[in-house]
């Protein structure tokens, strides 16, 4: 259910993240800690160590019956069928013109049921845009008050959570879930996550938030776990090169144009923006979303100009220094031309022009152990 107009929303931490310290903002609609200690600080204990998250307002909705696969299949680029029971994929929620109503995971939890977890700023339109185009007889119901969710993230995380839940941690793969308890609680273990690091969401009821939350602190105190807000969350996705919807992609971008083609089944068959999104695959994009590195001083900031010789041919969608890799980096939509790794250009900054190159992304990928 929406807030009032002018009502910012609060997840049932708020109290708890003002007595810790947070500095609160306005992010979509909703009251939520930018930072406890420190980006920076927060940011590197989540690649060395552990860093808990409370995400608790991002949208959870649940399709099920006899029409949720093909319900899905049609509203989502990715390939559904291919999900066994406990696993998840990340995906696109499609229009009619190839763009993408929102970024989302779905989830198999059963034969016949499905569970999406959608962004926050996005979660009403998503599921009216979904019930719009339900002829299938699926049931849908947006189960977003229900849960609350917590992402622990960094290599320290099975260690703390082990201990407080009934999963077996070391059995479940990468974007693989579980049903299980957290100190005694029902809930849904996924290792999922949007840091780039190894790690768990936990959607869990509202109820138990603040519980849950201060139990996990005090199993993460021996190994350093601290506080983490939304500003690190987004120099940790940007360093390991993940987008951020309203940013990155929108409505009017298709995935092949966010650099997303590896979410597009188009062999799946019929589905939402298939026919325009075949054509791009075979013909190309004119315009591509690239990584790039600052190779002078200054930060690229979203929306900053990219210039190529004298002449603006784009402009950045993300953009931050980064403490891991202690470099300005960012991602940047450009035509196609300018697109290839090791193209120099320049980006706008305060009405000055600093040398920036094109280079892969991920920027960041951690080491596999």
């Amino acid at each position: 259910m929406a807030a009032p107009t002018g009502v910012l929303r609060k997840t049932a931490l708020n109290e708890t993240h003002r007595r810790m310290g947070a500095r609160m903002v306005e992010f979509g609609g909703w009251d939520m800690p930018l930072e406890y200690s420190g980006i920076v600080p927060e940011h590197m204990a989540v690649r060395t160590r552990a860093g808990l998250f409370d995400v608790s307002h991002m949208g959870e909705i649940e399709i099920e019956g006899a029409g949720a696969l093909a319900l899905l299949q049609k509203l989502t680029s990715n390939d559904v069928s291919r999900l066994q029971i406990g696993q998840a994929h990340y995906s696109g929620l499609m229009n009619e013109r190839g763009g993408m109503v929102d970024d989302l995971l779905v989830h198999r939890v059963g034969e016949q049921s499905y569970f999406l977890c959608v962004n926050a700023a996005r979660r009403e339109a998503d599921y009216d845009w979904i019930t719009r185009h339900n002829d299938t007889g699926a049931r849908v119901r947006n189960t977003s008050d229900d849960y609350a969710q917590l992402a622990l993230q960094g290599p320290s995380s099975t260690a703390i959570l082990q201990p407080l839940t009934s999963v077996n941690l070391s059995a479940l793969k990468y974007y693989w879930f579980a049903r299980g308890t957290v100190c005694a609680v029902e809930c849904l273990v996924a290792r999922t996550g949007y840091t780039g690091e190894d790690g768990f969401e936990v959607y869990l009821p509202v109820s138990e938030s603040e519980r849950i939350w201060n139990a996990i602190f005090e199993a993460g105190k021996s190994e350093g776990i601290v506080p983490c807000g939304l500003g690190a969350r987004n120099t940790l996705r940007l360093e390991a090169g993940m987008l951020l919807y309203g940013h990155d992609m929108n409505e009017e971008t298709t995935p092949l144009e966010a650099n997303l083609r590896w979410i597009c089944k188009l062999e799946k068959g019929p589905f939402l923006g298939r026919d325009i999104l075949q054509r791009q695959a075979q013909d190309g994009v004119a315009r591509v979303l690239v990584g790039f590195e600052m190779r002078e001083r200054g930060i690229a900031r979203d929306d900053a100009p990219v210039v190529v010789d004298d002449t603006v041919v784009g402009k950045v969608t993300s953009g931050s220094y980064v403490p891991y890799l202690k470099r300005s980096i960012g991602l940047a939509r450009v035509p196609r031309e300018y697109s290839a790794t090791g193209q120099r250009i320049s980006i706008e900054i305060r009405g000055t022009r600093a040398a920036a190159e094109i280079v892969p992304t991920p920027f960041y990928r951690r080491a596999k152990g």
